[in-house]
């Protein structure tokens, strides 16, 4: 793993990111302590479990996990496509005696509502609002928001509507860039400019099995590495009643997040926040430039970066999904 950026600085930030990546590269493999911790006939008790509830926010139902003390340092966990909080679980069990621990299920993923795509703006500025309130109606008043893909384009539109609310931010494989978008995006981007020409390709690509699949295991050749349940259940979810419908939507909002590029990266470069880039290194939906690119514009010490020569969602090799709602 690669860190650049001012030991003094890194050692003194509010969230321990070192120990956060450590974190979270122990929950991609299936592993050691717990284990260990069965052969030796003991278990550590759970001092923080994580608890799991809805609250009603803009009249809709949005669940959320939370987990460990409150007068803790926060961390809002903002999940990617079509994923649900339930991506970060390996985490909660790992940081919970650490952080406070706030993962919701955006509207039409996972256990939050999914109202009808006809009646409902499937936008990121409407998920931003919707999650900006969810902050509101827990009183999170400062927190280091944690993006993953989807995570991006949500979190930064918090991040320009509130930022007196962040400490700091976490980016782990989501794009501030238009260089960052992959060479997939061909067709993603003939959607957006003729949606009606060029839907049914855009679905194969987005929400096919063979994608759902790339999602996880990217280009790395060590697959057996890799549950096959984490695709099979997530395409499972895909074509649930509705949700084909709910993810076009949304993803062909997606074009807006490109033309909001360059104010995100104004914003970083005026601003010059605490910052983790991860990155797996068999992502294939973005572009490997991108994590550098994050560092371009954040130039004071502050701001740090890594890279982890794994797949793409770090924690994803643990991560089980929900039928109900499952990058």
């Amino acid at each position: 793993m690669r860190f650049f950026g001012s030991p003094r600085w890194t050692r003194c930030l509010q969230v321990s990111y070192m120990a956060l990546a450590g974190s979270v590269m122990l929950a991609s493999f299936q592993l050691q302590a717990h284990a260990q911790g069965k052969a030796r006939g003991k278990e550590r008790p759970v001092e923080h479990p994580t608890v799991y509830r809805a609250i009603q926010i803009d009249r809709l139902s949005i669940f959320y996990r939370e987990a460990g003390p409150k007068d803790a340092p926060t961390l809002l966990l903002l999940h990617g496509l079509p994923s649900s909080s339930r991506m970060f679980e390996p985490l909660f069990s790992r940081l919970s005696d650490r952080y406070h621990l706030v993962a919701p299920d955006y509207p039409g993923f996972g256990h939050s509502d999914w109202p009808d795509p006809k009646k409902f703006a499937y936008t990121f500025d409407h998920i931003a609002e919707i999650m900006n309130h969810f902050t509101e109606a827990l009183g999170l008043s400062r927190y280091t928001v944690y993006m993953q893909d989807y995570g991006g384009p949500v979190g930064f539109r918090m991040v320009l509507a509130h930022p007196e609310r962040i400490e700091a931010l976490i980016v782990q494989d989501a794009v501030a860039h238009n260089t960052g978008l992959g060479a997939n995006w061909k067709t993603r981007r003939a959607f957006w400019a003729d949606r009606a020409s060029n839907e049914s390709a855009l679905r194969i690509n987005l929400l096919s099995l063979e994608t759902t699949r790339t999602r996880h295991v990217g280009n790395d050749p060590n697959v057996e590495r890799y549950n096959p349940d984490l695709w099979t259940d997530e395409f499972y979810f895909l074509n649930q009643p509705g949700q084909g419908d709910i993810q076009v939507n949304l993803f062909y909002a997606y074009r807006t997040n490109v033309d909001a590029y360059p104010k995100w990266q104004a914003w970083m470069r005026e601003k010059q926040p605490r910052l983790l880039v991860i990155w797996g290194k068999y992502e294939l939906s973005f572009d490997p430039s991108e994590p550098e690119a994050y560092r371009r514009e954040c130039q004071r010490p502050k701001c740090t970066s890594s890279m982890e020569g794994i797949s793409r969602s770090i924690p994803q090799r643990m991560k089980l999904r929900s039928s109900s709602g499952a990058s």
